[in-house]
This record gives C-alpha cells, structure tokens and sequence, in this order.
C-alpha cells in the first residue's frame, strides 16, 4: 500500500463511522467543532458563575440547611430546646433559694464566646501538631541514627574483607577476625 493522502483518509472515516459529520474533523486532528462547542460551554458556565456570585450577596436567614449537615442543626436546636425547658422550672420553683444565693457571692460561668471557641480550638490544633512534630523529629533523629550506625559497620566490614597484602592478595587474617568478631557478637 502507498502513501494515504488526507481526502482518502476521510473518506475512510465516513465509510466506517457514519456519525463523522457530527463531530467534526476532530478524528483528523482538526476539531474545530469541539473547540468551538468546548468555548460555548465555558462561557456558559463562566455566567452561571457570575450570577451565582451575584446571588450570594443576598444574605438570607431561613432555615434551610444543607442536607448532610441538617441533623447536626437540628440535634442542636433540641439540645437548646430541653436546657430551656430546665432551666425553667429551677427559676420559679426555688425563689427563696434564689435569694439565698444572691447572699452568698458566687462566679458565674458564662457560655464561651464562639471566639474563645475557636481560640480553643485554634490552641488544641496547634499542640496537635506540635506533638506530631516532636514525633517525626525524633523518628527522624532515630533513623539517622540507625542509617550511621549501618554506615560505621558496612565501612568496617568492607575495609576488613577488602584488606590486601603488599603484594596485592586479599588478607585472610584480617577476614577471618571479622569473621569471629561476627560470631562472638552474635552469640
């Protein structure tokens, strides 16, 4: 077979795909359908974008949460709810308890600000990741550690068996000292 020229290639094309209209010459290398189409879409989605953003702006207060967060909302709200409900019946049952505790001063706990909240939290994080830093340094200090140790024994071990005589022939005695010191510090 000789050489294709591109009119036989697409003629080849049509033949087998009878969808080769619809796509353009994208088969070719020449997809100028796609990029026009691929440009459409993004201009599309750049003004979806934009009137999303332009939506936002508007604060609204309802009380439509998110569906994978709305049982953490309401679990909340009940929770608030029943402290309410307690705090309640304590008040008006017990008024001359409540004047006796007026007598007597006391500190009161107020509920923690969500700054203080996420102070606490920010603190919690940090020591977190203080311990786990402290963690990989020393892991790293120990395999260093390790990683010199090997290093000392290989440099022994190689300048112990790599030993020669004047005349160039490896030196047996030194071997087999390396050798029994192997051994003794085995058993």
């Amino acid at each position: 077979m000789g050489p294709t020229s591109a009119s036989s290639v697409s003629v080849q094309y049509r033949k087998r795909d009878r969808n080769f209209g619809r796509r353009g010459r994208a088969a070719l290398g020449q997809g100028f359908a796609l990029w026009r189409k691929e440009k459409i879409q993004f201009q599309y989605k750049k003004l979806l974008r934009k009137q999303k953003k332009a939506n936002t702006k508007e604060v609204s207060y309802s009380d439509n949460y998110p569906e994978h967060l709305k049982h953490l909302y309401l679990a909340e709200e009940e929770r608030l709810k029943s402290q309410e409900k307690q705090r309640k019946p304590k008040n008006e049952t017990s008024e001359t308890a409540d004047k006796e505790k007026e007598v007597i001063p006391k500190k009161t706990f107020r509920k923690k600000t969500s700054n203080q909240k996420a102070k606490e939290e920010y603190e919690r994080v940090q020591q977190e990741r203080a311990k786990k830093r402290e963690e990989a340094e020393n892991n790293r200090r120990k395999r260093e550690e390790a990683i010199k140790l090997y290093k000392e024994r290989r440099t022994e071990a190689y300048k112990a068996l790599s030993a020669k005589t004047k005349k160039g022939q490896p030196d047996f005695n030194v071997q087999m000292e390396y050798l029994l010191k192997k051994i003794q510090s085995k058993s």
